[in-house]
Formats: C-alpha cells, sequence, structure tokens
C-alpha cells in the first residue's frame, strides 16, 4: 500500500483540486495495464469467492456514483466519480464474465468472505454504506453531497483493499491475483485523491 504523506508531497494538491487531472491520468493509465482472465480451469475456494465478493463490493460503488454524477458537487469530485464507474463498470464485467466461464452464478451474494475465514452477511460486508447513508447521500446537495461521496468512498475502498490483499495471497488463478493486485493499486491511490480533495475543501 501507499505511502500517504509520498504521494501527497509527490503529486501536489493543487493538481488534483484544479480539475482531477492526475487522477484521470492514473485512471487512464491503469485501465490499459488491466490484466486478462487467466485461460485457467480450476480455480480455487479465494478466486471464486474473491470475485463474487468483489462484483457484489463494485455494485455499491457504482451505486454511490450515480447517486453524484450530473450533481452540483464540484468538478473535482465529479471527475472522481465518473473515472471509478467507468473503471469499476469494466472491472465487475470482467469478474462476472469470468465467473460464468467457470460456471458459476453471478448472482448477489447472501454471505460474503468465507473465502477468507470471514463469514458473515452481505449486509455486514466492510466498506458497504449503510441503507441509511445511501439514501442520505441521495438527498444531500452541493459540497455536503461531495464530501459524503469522498468519505463513504475511503471507508468503501478501504474494504476492497483488505479483501484485495487477501486474494493476492490466497488465489490461484493468475488472473484473479493480477485483478487483485490492480484493484488494490488503484483504490489505494484514489483513496490519497479523496483525502487531499476533503483536505482542499474545493471542489
Amino acid at each position: 500500500m501507499f505511502d500517504r504523506r509520498s504521494l501527497i508531497k509527490g503529486l501536489g494538491l493543487g493538481t488534483l483540486v484544479a480539475g482531477g487531472t492526475a487522477a484521470s491520468a492514473a485512471s487512464a493509465a491503469s485501465a490499459a495495464s488491466m490484466p486478462a482472465p487467466s485461460s485457467g480451469d480450476s480455480p480455487n475456494e479465494a478466486d471464486l469467492g474473491f470475485y463474487t465478493d468483489m462484483a457484489f463490493h463494485h455494485e455499491q460503488a457504482l451505486a454511490m456514483c450515480q447517486r453524484v454524477l450530473g450533481s452540483d458537487i464540484g468538478g473535482s469530485v465529479q471527475n472522481a466519480a465518473a473515472e471509478l464507474l467507468q473503471n469499476q463498470s469494466y472491472e465487475r464485467g470482467l469478474m462476472h464474465s469470468r465467473l460464468q466461464q467457470w460456471g458459476e452464478s453471478t448472482a448477489p451474494p447472501t454471505e460474503v468472505m468465507a473465502w477468507m475465514g470471514m463469514a458473515m452477511d452481505a449486509s455486514m460486508m466492510p466498506g458497504l454504506a449503510s441503507d441509511d447513508e445511501m439514501r442520505d447521500l441521495a438527498k444531500a446537495t452541493g459540497t455536503q453531497k461531495g464530501t459524503m461521496f469522498l468519505e463513504l468512498m475511503t471507508t468503501h475502498h478501504e474494504g476492497g483493499i483488505h479483501m484485495a490483499e487477501m486474494a493476492m495471497e490466497m488465489a490461484s488463478d493468475e488472473g484473479v491475483i493480477n485483478l487483485a493486485s490492480r484493484m488494490s493499486r488503484t483504490q489505494a491511490y484514489e483513496i490519497q485523491v479523496y483525502d487531499m480533495l476533503l483536505a482542499a475543501e474545493n471542489y
């Protein structure tokens, strides 16, 4: 995981606040290096569990983006949400496609993280916003809405990074390991972007 202080110093706050260009550049570079699924046909429990659970986790991130895009939250947060929507939509599609190739369901799970030895109800998954938080995000306006999005997405990414790091250790499929590594790096970087935007209080 990235060192926050070093990254913030290296990127500079002004670049991100000016229009989200650093975030867009990093996102474009990350998308260009998106790993293709492995051709292996013998996934282990972690391969299947990570793709099932992370696809479900992504669905809420996409719902958060849809609640803020087109609203009066400022250009920088709009850029961050648009990039996130594009990237995680692609990742979710990639994971669902591979699960189907393996003959697995892509329906939302009712139990998650059993593959990590941390089985729990899907509603309790680390990083997920509550129903009340999602309703509040939908109702908020202006800077308050932007701030809520950045804070909720930071927590959401922290939960996602934890899963991705576990998958990097436990998965057997090369495509799963590569995608988990990409997610960990990308989401850690995005947290840095959100931190800087929140510190600036000028979206």
